[in-house]
């Protein structure tokens, strides 16, 4: 749907600054510059809808620089280069924003979110002081320790092996540092 509204998007803009621009050009006096201009907008087109980082969208941006400036020397009007230049603005802006809203995150489920997260220690486990319980993500977690726990210490998720998680206390140095 995203990339439909793109589209009309672009059609409206091109088509009013075409309007706007009181003429329209039939002979077009360098083709190399409308070429790169299209090829530019396409490429920036292209940057909003497939998941990449701006590479496409760099090249896009500098075809139709290029192709503006070409075209700059023509007689081509100026309402319809500014309203080429608004629309190119435009998908950069979105094409910005679509990419911050794609950056990594930390993860927060799985192995990935558990390892290094502390809690509390909820319970310990009859007969073992090296074993106990801790309440971490919403579920109820055994643990094991290599020194004795304490019910309320804190410790750190250094390892997870099916249901068992490996802690060690918060205030010690992480494993391999």
């Amino acid at each position: 749907m995203r990339e439909w509204c793109c589209a009309v998007a672009l059609l409206l803009g091109l088509s009013g600054s075409v309007v706007a621009a009181d003429t329209l050009v039939f002979l077009v006096p360098n083709p190399l510059g409308v070429w790169l201009m299209m090829f530019g907008i396409t490429f920036l087109v292209a940057e909003a809808v497939l998941p990449n980082y701006g590479v496409i969208g760099l090249g896009g941006i500098l075809m139709f620089v290029i192709g503006a400036i070409i075209l700059s020397n023509a007689d081509i009007p100026a309402p319809l280069l500014i309203g080429l230049s608004l629309v190119s603005a435009l998908l950069l802006i979105a094409l910005l924003i679509h990419a911050l809203k794609t950056r990594p995150r930390q993860t927060v489920s799985g192995d990935a979110g558990l390892v290094g997260s502390v809690t509390a220690v909820t319970a310990l486990q009859a007969g073992s002081a090296c074993y106990g319980w801790v309440h971490l993500q919403g579920e109820r977690w055994q643990v094991r320790s290599a020194t004795p726990l304490q019910p309320g210490q804190q410790v750190r998720v250094v390892a997870r092996k099916g249901t068992l998680l490996e802690v060690a206390a918060a205030d010690a140095a992480p494993q391999g540092e």
